[in-house]
């Protein structure tokens, strides 16, 4: 049997979805205002689910308190009040859109989780517009 532990935390970034191998009417035309050359910013909520059996000594999937350490350590210093095209490496020729931001907490938390257990990002950009990334 498996149990779902989940840890919701929150950053705020800017960004700019913008495809340098098009030209600016064609940026426009698929990325319509997300395309701000000035960039905008979202208020991100972010849920991280580790998924395991319980561990017969101490009763947990996993500590919460190191999921929530690492997730401060890992994302959220990482990403928060950053410009993400011009601050972070991962967005130099990826766009940055939700699912690319997910896609990446998924990778940095993958490498730092025990790899007996399933790992699922859930980011939400607004409150009505989120994406999932899970390893199952």
């Amino acid at each position: 049997m498996k149990v779902s532990v989940s840890r919701k935390a929150h950053f705020n970034a800017a960004h700019r979805l913008h495809n340098a191998r098009w030209d600016d009417k064609k940026n426009q035309e698929v990325f319509g205002l997300c395309n701000n050359p000035h960039f905008h910013g979202h208020n991100y909520e972010l849920i991280i689910t580790v998924q395991g059996p319980i561990d017969e000594h101490t009763g947990m999937v996993i500590d919460l308190k190191k999921l929530s350490d690492l997730i401060e350590e890992k994302i959220c210093r990482r990403y928060d009040h950053k410009n993400l095209n011009m601050e972070l490496p991962e967005f130099n020729t990826t766009i940055p859109t939700a699912e690319n931001i997910a896609l990446e907490i998924w990778k940095i938390m993958r490498g730092e989780l025990d790899v007996t257990l399933d790992l699922k990002v859930v980011l939400y950009e607004t409150p009505r517009n989120f994406v999932e990334v899970s390893s199952s």
